[in-house]
């Protein structure tokens, strides 16, 4: 026994020898801190241990199809999804109808804030230029009210044709209005303008003897002379005219205007003659109490017969007392742009005046447009007598009266036109003439004729003009 103990401890030693070649030891600690001695032995008889098929290949291939097997569940479930099938992550066609219908408002939404967006710089610019405009017109007004009275540059609204300007006369005292000529109000002036077409035909210069004393026919017109130039709108068109029967406080000499452009025409300037009014500086101004309706004014016996706007009512405005003296309705007389003039400005009543008194010019319904004249008593306005004829007030341009015949003007706008047609209240009996007549600034929207001087007084696109008139002798007329 004692023997076999030697032979035991060889053997392990040898045992030991043996297996140091292919038997490790490793010391650690484990993972909650520990000492853990770990031995490995390799086997004698395998030479790798046995694992599952495939190895790590398999393993690799495994993760790959559940990635694979993973997207096509949800490329299924998706188009599953999309086809109306139910589940929990499915959307029903309602729901997909009411997501497509919120798009679609939401698009219009921000379409039509991005047009209002538009819309409000478009206007913010529209109000910046009104401000810019209104300022502009302001400062112009303050401009044109702080000018002086008097000087040489004050006339704003007329202006010599030709020479030197010289010194005003003085107003004299206690007379009232402003010494300035009318300027150009900021407001709507309306301008009430109807073009008409006029066919032109030329005319002969007429032949015959003719006198330039006593009454009798129109035979011809000499060129117009031109007085003054307005420079503002509001004398584009106009009238102005002087008394043929002066009476006090003013001579014959003395000369009237009235800008008749504006919605508001009460402002009647006073001249002490043709050469103050070439100057440019009135010596009167009243503010007549009743608004003018257009060009038709005329002066007789020292009062200024007008129509009262937007009415057939006549006045007649006393210059001594400054007030109104009489009034009448014009009897069914057309008014405010039925029976106009062909240039239009609401001419339908005209009133003239010549050597056998005071005259209305207009139409009615029941003449059918043509125009009738009418002769009025000049101090209670009454009609006393009247004519129908047969041309239509508004195919002719504009018309007069000499020594009671009327007298229409074929054209307002051609330089060359004539008068083309004469009324003889005589003989009560119409005839187409043919005497030239010159509208040198193709404008011409008043004609009157003035008894006293035997001219023709005229507003021709801004220009104060008078023609001179030769009528054939007495005995010559029919």
């Amino acid at each position: 026994m004692l023997a076999l103990l030697p032979l035991l401890c060889v053997s392990c030693l040898l045992l030991g020898a043996q297996g140091q070649e292919r038997a490790t030891m490793w010391r650690g600690n484990d993972r909650s801190g520990r000492c853990q001695y770990t031995f490995s032995v390799s086997s004698p008889t395998e030479a790798s241990c046995p694992t599952q098929a495939g190895g790590e290949e398999m393993e690799t291939l495994r993760s790959r199809l559940s990635l694979l097997e993973a997207l096509v569940t949800r490329l299924v479930g998706g188009e599953v999804g999309a086809r109306g099938a139910t589940g929990p992550g499915a959307v029903t066609p309602q729901q997909q109808h009411h997501q497509q219908g919120l798009q679609e408002a939401y698009r219009q939404a921000m379409g039509e804030k991005t047009q209002l967006q538009r819309e409000k710089k478009q206007l913010d610019r529209q109000v910046q230029e009104l401000q810019r405009r209104l300022e502009e017109s302001q400062q112009e007004a303050e401009r044109l009210r702080s000018r002086p009275c008097m000087g040489p540059q004050q006339d704003s609204s007329l202006r010599p044709v030709g020479g030197s300007v010289g010194l005003p006369h003085l107003v004299p005292s206690g007379q009232t209005g402003s010494l300035r000529d009318p300027t150009w109000s900021y407001g709507a002036p309306g301008y009430q303008e109807l073009k008409a077409e006029v066919t032109e035909v030329p005319a002969p210069t007429p032949a015959g003897t003719a006198d330039s004393t006593g009454c009798g026919e129109l035979v011809a017109i000499e060129e117009p002379t031109t007085h003054r130039k307005a420079d503002t709108i509001a004398g584009k068109y106009g009238v102005w005219m002087q008394d043929p029967e002066a009476t006090g406080p003013y001579s014959g000499s003395m000369v009237w205007r009235i800008d008749t452009v504006g919605s508001d025409v009460r402002q009647l300037f006073g001249y002490e003659d043709m050469e103050q009014l070439v100057r440019g500086y009135p010596t009167k101004v009243l503010l007549l109490p009743e608004a003018v309706e257009s060009t038709g004014a005329t002066m007789y016996r020292g009062s200024l017969y007008y129509q009262r706007r937007r009415s057939r009512t006549l006045l007649r405005y006393d210059l001594s007392s400054e007030s109104i003296a009489a009034r009448r309705d014009l009897p069914h007389a057309g008014f405010h742009g039925q029976f106009p003039y062909s240039w239009g400005g609401y001419t339908d009543i005209d009133l003239a005046v010549d050597e056998q008194g005071l005259w209305a010019i207009y139409s009615t319904n029941k003449a059918k447009g043509a125009i009738v004249v009418a002769q009025l008593d000049p101090y209670s306005l009454e009609v006393l007598k009247t004519w129908e004829t047969n041309i239509r007030k508004v195919t002719v341009a504009n018309a007069f009266m000499i020594c009671g015949r009327l007298y229409t003007v074929a054209s307002y706008a051609a330089v060359d036109t004539f008068i083309n047609y004469t009324f003889d209240t005589a003989t009560n009996k119409g005839s187409a003439v043919s005497v030239p007549l010159k509208n040198k600034y193709r404008y011409n929207s008043m004609i009157d004729y003035n008894p006293a001087q035997k001219k023709l007084f005229a507003w021709d696109n801004y220009h104060i003009v008078s023609y001179d008139v030769r009528l054939a002798r007495q005995q010559q007329r029919a």
